[in-house]
């Protein structure tokens, strides 16, 4: 099941994506292929509405394409099962949303470390990776602190930890700074980009500021489900 360059760690072909609506087709995706490549930060921008966020569903494995295919580190997802494609996604690929979606009852280290024990990792192993992750965005002193004892910034640094404790091949990052402050926003892409370069890791980034997604390696424009490439 192996396809693409090893150079490529997620790659979209021809994607589709229609919805019914009453008697009306909506087509939110029209043949929209791309590629990230391995260590690189790709940015899509686009205004609200203009399928941005249904083509991060696509690369991240959470819905089908109507057509078309997502290869993810080199395994075609639609040759996949359910339960592969689960797994390919909890293995290979890392999230972090606009609203940070951490469990409130649970500290920063163990939100940091579910994801590992939903691998049934040790829990000892698991709280070890957490605790490195945290320190690596600059939360080492929060790590038994609540989300509800933590800023907006520190929330969406625990869930980037999270995302990435996985060691993921591609972290996938919706409106990640949308609802932040500017200058909280600023320092949140400012370590998107630090740790982009330190861990290898790419990403990619759905944001409607151009002026943060000037900061990956290449911007991508979506209008109306189509998709181009502006930074040549």
């Amino acid at each position: 099941m192996t396809e693409s360059s090893s150079e490529n760690v997620l790659v979209a072909r021809n994607l589709v994506k229609r919805y019914d609506e009453g008697s009306a087709q909506i087509e939110v995706l029209s043949d929209v292929s791309l590629h990230v490549a391995r260590a690189e930060m790709v940015a899509v921008v686009g205004a609200s509405g203009s399928g941005k966020s249904t083509l991060l569903h696509m690369l991240g494995l959470l819905d089908e394409p109507t057509s078309g295919s997502v290869i993810v580190d080199g395994v075609a997802a639609h040759k996949l099962s359910e339960a592969q494609r689960s797994r390919l996604r909890n293995r290979r690929l890392g999230f972090v949303y606009q609203f940070h979606h951490l469990l409130p009852e649970f500290s920063a280290l163990d939100n940091v470390a579910m994801p590992l024990i939903v691998r049934r990792e040790k829990r000892h192993h698991a709280r070890q990776e957490a605790q490195a992750f945290l320190e690596q965005v600059g939360l080492a002193h929060r790590l038994d602190h609540y989300p509800g004892q933590l800023s907006g910034g520190e929330r969406q640094r625990v869930a980037l930890a999270r995302a990435l404790v996985t060691k993921p091949v591609c972290v996938l990052a919706d409106e990640p700074t949308g609802n932040l402050d500017r200058h909280t926003a600023e320092s949140m892409f400012d370590l998107l980009v630090r740790l982009n370069k330190e861990s290898g890791t790419a990403f990619a980034i759905v944001t409607h500021d151009p002026a943060l997604a000037m900061l990956a390696d290449r911007q991508l424009y979506m209008d109306k489900g189509r998709l181009a490439d502006t930074s040549d």
